[in-house]
């Protein structure tokens, strides 16, 4: 058995690599940490399995070696306080009782704006060569998050000088893109701009930060926000936005997918929910549109944060990350 369709870019047998990527320090709310091992607890590499994709799936990492992490130390943990780098993988969970001590072995203070950069600097190095090797091998990298570093609410393109918050995770293309204010330490040891602003499309966005806007419009980056997605329908949108980025449907795509792009009552269980999102199907679409081209080589499902609101809530949001990596995949109605 084998995937629907071909994904031209990839060997043979189409495997999927899933990088988990439990980390929530690109912002102020915990939660999203937790997202990847609820996806994968929910059946994702079964769902897969049953799609004709060979799966390759490793537990997810904690990060807990980077130093600027902070890792619980008590009575059980108190070995993590040293120099040793440490796996929390190979240490048992603290019992429920037992309210741990976070240490922090080395410190993290911000610079010019931005929150915990070396942190997330060590993190995105980390997760960018896990993608980078699992490419390399013509396998397609899923990556579940966890922060989103475009199918967004947010523009996610402040830079260090622009964003208000400091929170890193509204700044990634910035730094894809290479724009002004991004060549700062510690991420200039590392990325090298990577995007042209012709080589990118949004589609459902509709919660920009002034800056953003400003920014969008000097680099004249195409933008469908929900404005667009009411006027034309999803099937055109998606029609002009393939056209523009991929017109000849013969170059390898990458799909990120914030769930925050859907509507609250679709994806409730997100941290950055704004109302007036994409609908179930529309989020569908835009992810079987994708995978009919044939051109899609990696993929993101990001910002599902299943410690927000209640239980009904929480699986919802969890089911439908899973449906759209499926859709993602060859998944279809018939």
């Amino acid at each position: 058995m084998s995937p629907n369709y071909k994904y031209r870019f990839l060997s043979e047998p189409a495997t999927v690599d899933i990088i988990a990527c439990p980390f929530s320090g690109g912002q102020g709310r915990s939660g999203v940490d937790l997202a990847p091992n609820r996806l994968i607890s929910a059946g994702l590499v079964d769902q897969l399995q049953k799609l004709g994709w060979q799966v390759k799936y490793e537990s997810a990492k904690s990060f807990a070696d980077i130093p600027y992490n902070p890792v619980p130390t008590d009575a059980q943990y108190t070995h993590l306080a040293g120099d040793k780098p440490v796996n929390a993988e190979e240490f048992p969970t603290p019992k429920a009782s037992i309210e741990p001590v976070m240490v922090q072995r080395l410190p993290d203070p911000d610079i010019g704006k931005m929150k915990k950069p070396r942190l997330v600097s060590a993190v995105c190095e980390r997760v960018a060569k896990e993608v980078g090797e699992a490419a390399a091998q013509g396998a397609l990298p899923l990556t579940l998050g966890g922060d989103h570093s475009l199918i967004d609410a947010h523009a996610d393109i402040n830079t260090p000088g622009s964003t208000d918050s400091g929170n890193l995770h509204g700044c990634p293309v910035s730094f894809l893109l290479g724009l002004e204010g991004t060549d700062v330490e510690p991420f200039n040891q590392w990325i090298k701009p990577c995007l042209k602003p012709e080589d990118l499309v949004y589609i459902g966005l509709r919660d920009l930060d002034v800056p953003e806007k400003a920014i969008l419009r000097k680099h004249n980056i195409k933008c469908f926000t929900m404005h667009e997605v009411d006027k034309y329908g999803i099937g055109k949108v998606m029609d002009m936005a393939l056209d523009y980025v991929n017109p000849s449907r013969d170059r390898p795509t990458h799909l990120t997918f914030d769930v925050d792009a859907l509507d609250p009552s679709v994806a409730p269980s997100t941290g950055t929910p704004v109302r007036g999102g994409l609908t179930f199907r529309e989020g569908h679409y835009i992810t079987e549109a994708v995978a009919e081209t044939g051109c899609l080589v990696s993929l993101d499902i990001m910002e599902v944060n299943p410690s927000l609101l209640d239980p009904v809530s929480i699986e919802q949001t969890v089911a439908v990350g899973c449906s759209l990596a499926r859709a993602a995949l060859g998944e279809t109605l018939l």
